[in-house]
């Protein structure tokens, strides 16, 4: 018995010992992913109201919606620039009489916003950043309030315009 556990210990030692033939085999995966220039832009609001008030005492006219939040989202290059432009259609207008639109100004919070005065010819800057990211912050607008206005309902369409390169 005595043999037979030296034999199967010897064994055991000798099968242990021996390398053990694995087999590997290895093969590439490549990634790839598509990234795009984005703009997403969302204002808290679609429309501003200004309520009527004596140009005497109130020479500037908040809109009621004031505060307006805005959230700018782009995804550019690191050292691409996004804008956010305003261009205003036309003048405020009811039926034949006009208020010139540049006397709708606006003032903002948020890091990039930039404060402005709409205007009918030319898109005025109302941001910029360097990079992508998501953005956020308020323009509150006013208009100059004048004795000289025709009463009325007056209207004009507008639009923000985010690009990102």
């Amino acid at each position: 018995m005595k043999k037979v556990c030296l034999v199967l210990g010897i064994l055991g030692l000798l099968l242990t010992s021996m390398p053990a033939f694995a087999v590997n085999t290895t093969q590439p995966l490549t990634v790839n992913l598509a990234i795009s220039a984005r703009a997403k832009l969302t204002l808290g609001v679609n429309a501003i109201n200004f309520p009527d008030a004596d140009p005497d005492t109130s020479p500037s006219v908040s809109a009621t919606e004031n505060p307006v939040s805005v959230t700018a989202k782009v995804r550019t290059g690191a050292s691409s620039t996004a804008t956010l432009t305003h261009l205003a259609s036309g003048d405020l207008t009811s039926g034949g009489n006009t208020i010139a639109i540049s006397n709708v100004t606006w003032t903002v919070t948020g890091s990039g916003f930039v404060p402005g005065t709409m205007n009918r010819t030319t898109a005025q800057a109302a941001g910029n950043w360097t990079g992508s990211g998501s953005y956020s912050g308020t323009f509150s607008f006013s208009i100059v309030n004048n004795w000289s206005y025709a009463t009325g309902n007056y209207t004009a369409s507008t639009t923000y315009t985010l690009t990102a390169p």
